[in-house]
């Protein structure tokens, strides 16, 4: 059996938005979708073309989509679901593609403001290494090896050991960010630390209810139910999921979607009242849409505050690491010196 990989945000996005026009044109599905395995990257066709020769045999998109494994993700596989049951495959693939290069945004901005943390840290740890290296060829006035850095590490072998323990810090911070992500989803102990955070813990509750409030707003815009409403936006943010069938059993009981949500309590106030409002004014989707929106520049801001204060952080451990080094290489001489100064 064949295994299909997890397609780029931006292929699909790409693909997504050519698709919807091909199908408002008039262009048959499945000389859409041939079409498109053609034109994407080789190493990409085969997930397509998973897609295509389903869409040829007359299954549905959801099915098609489904038949590709993880290619196109939760949220677009759940919108076909949508666009099957309306028949709005045009409308429905324009909106997805939307919602995807949205996120795509979001990612590229908080990438791009971790750039210069990132340096300053690559900064300190090649200082560090020059250090090493160079205290192997310095002497002091008793012809001892002098530790500029003080950790027992001097010339290439002392470069080569402090090498291997900065790859293994890296290799477990990866593996650490692994089980805190994990962690953050499952509502676990790093998400009840995180959100207590300043600054950083406001913002990533922020992106996480951005992502939330996209994809209920086209779930809204295309007239899914509240139960698929609740699964698709549970999708988009794997920390704020509520289980369908609860707030499907609220709202057969009589309460609105509002009230389901709140009963739940997994969503922030601001996204329960957004709901609210849009309910009242008709408007659920705008509503949604709009306040993503806010949220989202709420996240890039309080992201960027906190990557400031890692930044700050970073060059005051360089700033301190120097002012040791050049205060116990003082010190050192100094000692020396009184030391040879004292009368036989």
């Amino acid at each position: 059996m064949q295994r299909f990989r997890r397609l780029p945000d931006a292929l699909v996005a790409d693909v997504l938005g050519r698709l919807s026009v091909s199908l408002a044109a008039g262009i048959p599905p499945r000389r859409a979708w041939e079409t498109e395995v053609a034109r994407v990257p080789v190493r990409w066709r085969p997930e397509l073309a998973a897609v295509a020769e389903s869409v040829a045999a007359g299954a549905g998109l959801a099915q098609a989509f489904e038949s590709a494994g993880p290619a196109f993700g939760p949220v677009v596989c759940g919108m076909a679901v949508v666009a099957d049951r309306t028949g709005r495959d045009a409308e429905v693939l324009r909106d997805v593609a939307v919602a995807v290069r949205h996120g795509m945004r979001t990612r590229r901005d908080l990438r791009a403001a971790l750039v210069k943390p990132a340096l300053q840290c690559l900064a300190a740890v090649a200082a560090v290494a020059a250090l090493i290296a160079i205290s192997g060829g310095i002497t002091g006035l008793d012809g001892q090896p002098v530790d500029l850095v003080g950790l027992g590490l001097r010339g290439m072998p002392g470069l080569r050991t402090y090498l291997l323990a900065v790859g293994a810090a890296a290799a477990a911070a990866l593996a650490a960010v692994a089980l805190a992500t994990r962690s953050w989803r499952d509502r676990g102990p790093v998400r009840r630390i995180a959100t207590r955070l300043p600054v950083l813990g406001p913002a990533l509750v922020a992106a996480e209810s951005a992502a939330w409030c996209r994809a209920a707003a086209l779930a809204s815009a295309a007239g899914i139910d509240a139960g698929g409403l609740v699964s698709i936006a549970s999708a988009a943010a794997p920390g704020l999921r509520i289980e369908p069938e609860a707030v499907e059993q609220r709202l057969r009981s009589g309460a609105d979607l509002a009230a389901a949500l709140a009963a739940a309590d997994c969503l922030p106030r601001r996204v329960v009242a957004a709901v609210e409002v849009g309910e009242m004014a008709g408007t659920t989707p705008e509503t949604l849409d709009r306040v993503a929106a806010e949220l989202e520049d709420d996240a890039r801001a309080g992201l960027a505050a906190a990557v400031r204060m890692a930044g700050f952080a970073a060059w005051a451990a360089v700033a301190l690491l120097i002012t040791l080094i050049v205060v116990r290489f003082f010190s050192m001489y100094a000692g020396l010196i009184q030391e040879a100064a004292r009368p036989l």
